[in-house]
């Protein structure tokens, strides 16, 4: 059972930065950010390989957030740096994993995803 634990949640400003952390418990093939406001689904944010680093990014993100996977020890850790905050970013933030490949078309969509972790919180004041 892949274990994954998020870190680097926060509050912050309207145009300011947050990093976030997802460390997992072994390697994963691919990893994601997703996020979620109460009352609405799980949105894709940001995909990534974790071997070849093949991305993809929801367009609301494009150009403002950067996914980027690292090995340690054989086991993968995915960053989500996240510049030019707006408060419709407000959500809680999801690490998620998968042990194969994903159809590109489907990168972005939750349940191709088998394990999560338990969330960090992201608020941006305006």
């Amino acid at each position: 059972q892949v274990q994954l634990v998020e870190s680097g949640g926060g509050s912050v400003q309207a145009g300011g930065s947050l990093r976030l952390s997802c460390a997992a418990s072994e390697f994963t093939y691919r990893m994601a950010w997703f996020r979620q406001v109460p009352g609405q689904e799980r949105e894709g944010v940001a995909t990534v390989n974790s071997a070849a680093g093949s991305r993809a990014y929801a367009d609301s993100v494009k150009g403002r957030f950067t996914i980027s996977p690292s090995l340690d020890n054989g086991k993968t850790t995915v960053d989500l740096q996240m510049n030019g905050l707006r408060p419709d970013d407000t959500a809680m933030y999801f690490c998620a994993a998968s042990m194969g490949a994903i159809d590109p078309a489907r990168r972005l969509q939750a349940n191709e995803y088998k394990y999560w972790g338990q969330g960090t919180q992201v608020t941006v004041s305006s």
